[in-house]
């Protein structure tokens, strides 16, 4: 089947599977975006006379069957195809003829792609939100069921000072909040509709653009059209950033809980199902799970600099490597969503070790809380610390095990009700509802 934009040579075999690569295969992902797409653009076409209203009858009912079809999993892109946009227009055409031809009227696949992508990744993004959402909450509740539980702290991986299950689960809780931060950016900047940029240079027919954007539930327009094709990998670019920050916490996370696990630690354990052994050394208990999401997660913050490499000093204008970010985004999302979860699903049958402290061992962790409590009681600062000091060195130290920290973020005074109310406004920033109602009222 000859391409759409193809006049009569036929493109070679080698190059055409050289340039397509593993497009077909990200295409088919974008389907139900690339329908959602044509809705509302169709329903411009009409408003602004390019279609009549028999015509966006007959394709309006045509591309819901055909979103039904995909959300049942029904559809596919034909070998002979070149991509989505030209499976769904050969559909229409073959089912309702000439009607069909008609809606790829006042756009480009440049920005019929671009308006498929910022559809898929604001998805996409909700996707990680909620998983981000539910992953938090299951470190608040475990800060709060165990804040009164003391473990190591650690600078320089040396002993350190007094800490707690409760200050490092919130702490984790707290980290992925500011991340929230950067996904509400990447969010933001992907909300803006590009559709009616054509080939990035506008068109000569009236369109309405502000129209397709209230149908489509963005926030706002990519104003200029120029600029709206630029911004094809430059949003690429913002949300790298943003699942990398998440990608940082968690594999921070997962290199703690590998450390803890060991037996030269020891502060947590997990049901044997959860964890791998030896196929010599019975006692193994292996935190593969950890060790995976540590590895997926460093490969993500690898992510902004694969993306930054790719469209570095690319002139404006489209240009056919831009496709390539598809690979790099794609399953990056799928990726994260899966860390994520798995890191609740492991987090929801954690045990963690209530006796730490008693190991002799972690004595030292108190001389700070000894010097305080001197000063507390006259002593100068620098005399307390010599003295503690001394009695380190002699091996006469032999602290209060008790620490009494009440100022805000501390040990006795975790401000977890405060990271939440922070957390659950910038959730509440996404304003996911308004896009549900804008597809529900697309495709209904």
């Amino acid at each position: 089947m000859a391409k759409i934009w193809q006049k009569s040579v036929t493109v070679n075999e080698l190059v055409e599977s050289f340039t397509v690569g593993r497009d077909r295969e990200f295409d088919l992902q974008m389907a139900a975006f690339d329908v959602l797409g044509s809705l509302a653009h169709t329903q411009m076409l009409e408003s602004i006379g390019l279609m009549s209203a028999d015509d966006l009858g007959l394709v309006q009912k045509e591309l819901k069957h055909i979103y039904k079809d995909i959300e049942k999993g029904d559809f596919i892109i034909q070998d002979e195809v070149e991509d989505v946009h030209s499976q769904v227009e050969m559909l229409l055409t073959q089912r309702i003829g000439e009607a069909g031809k008609k809606i790829h009227s006042g756009r480009s696949r440049n920005d019929q792609v671009l308006v498929d992508l910022k559809l898929f990744f604001r998805h996409e993004l909700q996707q990680v939100v909620k998983e981000t959402t539910t992953l938090f909450r299951q470190l608040i509740e475990l800060s709060e069921a165990h804040k009164n539980i003391l473990l190591p702290g650690y600078t320089h991986l040396q002993v350190a000072m007094p800490s707690s299950f409760g200050l490092w689960f919130g702490a984790y809780a707290e980290s992925l909040a500011d991340d929230l931060e950067m996904v509400l950016a990447a969010y933001k900047i992907t909300n803006k509709n590009p559709l009616g940029s054509a080939a990035g240079y506008g068109s000569s027919f009236p369109l309405n653009r502000t129209l397709t954007t209230k149908l489509l539930g963005f926030d706002s327009l990519n104003y200029n059209v120029v600029y709206a094709q630029m911004g094809r990998g430059k949003t690429e670019r913002v949300i790298a950033q943003a699942l990398s920050s998440i990608a940082a916490t968690l594999a921070k996370m997962a290199m703690d809980q590998a450390l803890y696990l060991s037996q030269n630690f020891a502060f947590v354990s997990y049901p044997d199902t959860l964890t791998t052994g030896s196929s010599i050394m019975p006692h193994k208990k292996n935190p593969d799970v950890w060790e995976i999401m540590r590895g997926k997660c460093n490969r993500l913050q690898a992510l902004p600099n694969d993306v930054a490499m790719m469209t570095t000093n690319l002139p404006s204008g489209y240009h056919r490597e831009l496709q390539l970010l598809k690979e790099l985004l794609f399953p990056a999302f799928t990726d994260l969503r899966n860390c994520l979860h798995m890191a609740t699903f492991m987090l929801q049958n954690i045990t963690v070790n209530q006796n730490i402290l008693d190991d002799p061992k972690y004595a030292y962790l108190f001389s700070v809380e000894e010097v305080n409590r001197m000063v507390l009681n006259g002593t100068p600062f620098r005399d307390a610390y010599k003295q503690v000091g001394l009695a380190i060195e002699k091996g006469d130290f032999n602290p209060d095990k008790q620490v009494n920290h009440t100022h805000e973020g501390s040990i006795g005074n975790l401000m977890n009700g405060e990271i939440t109310a922070a957390f659950d406004q910038l959730v509440s920033n996404f304003d996911f509802g308004k896009v549900e109602q804008a597809i529900k009222n697309l495709v209904s």
